[in-house]
């Protein structure tokens, strides 16, 4: 049976960003060319720019598919897992053990670098960010409410510390796993959250 253009399409685009994956996280953002991502991933550098405007955009693209498959993961080991402990750790061991993996700290750390230095892809970045901390403030309330209990800050403010208390120690992990033990950053987390 003949494949349509549209999973023609699907199929690309996903070599591609699987490509990219490797690449960018083993070599760097700007060590790897366009032309090595498509080569690695059997594909033109057309179609490179045709679906992704360019390595900036494929590395989001690439991040956001990071971020859609933990949501499911974190979503799935929510219903497995009763306690608030045992949930948190799931949120932290998501983010540490990478994802499928793909090392996504590292290409995390690439994009942040590249925003940091290229305005157009900061404010992409930022709106990015801005995205999640909206999501996290959403899920934090419902499950405050679901608790019984409240935050003891702001929804908007406890996004904030906790996704920098979940970025932090996984970069501190990635370095000295045994230095940023699971259960503190729970404990963390529960302080944080006030529960």
């Amino acid at each position: 049976m003949a494949r349509t253009q549209e999973q023609r399409r699907a199929e690309t685009r996903a070599r591609l960003i699987e490509a990219a994956s490797d690449l960018f996280a083993a070599k760097g953002f700007h060590a790897v060319s366009a032309e090595a991502v498509a080569d690695a991933a059997g594909r033109t550098t057309g179609a490179l720019y045709n679906h992704f405007g360019g390595k900036e955009g494929l590395l989001l693209a690439l991040l956001e598919v990071w971020k859609d498959q933990v949501a499911d993961e974190l979503l799935t080991a929510f219903g497995d897992r009763p306690g608030l402990d045992d949930r948190l750790s799931a949120v932290y061991q998501a983010i540490t053990d990478g994802n499928r993996g793909v090392p996504w700290l590292l290409l995390e750390m690439e994009l942040w670098l590249h925003g940091a230095r290229d305005s157009h892809i900061g404010d992409l970045l930022a709106r990015r960010y801005a995205e999640i901390r909206t999501l996290l403030a959403d899920g934090l309330s419902q499950w405050a409410e679901l608790a019984g209990t409240s935050l003891r800050r702001s929804p908007e403010h406890t996004a904030v510390a906790v996704l920098g208390v979940l970025i932090g120690c996984a970069i501190q992990h990635r370095l000295d796993p045994p230095a940023v033990e699971t259960q503190a950053v729970v404990e963390s987390l529960r302080d944080l959250l006030g529960f």
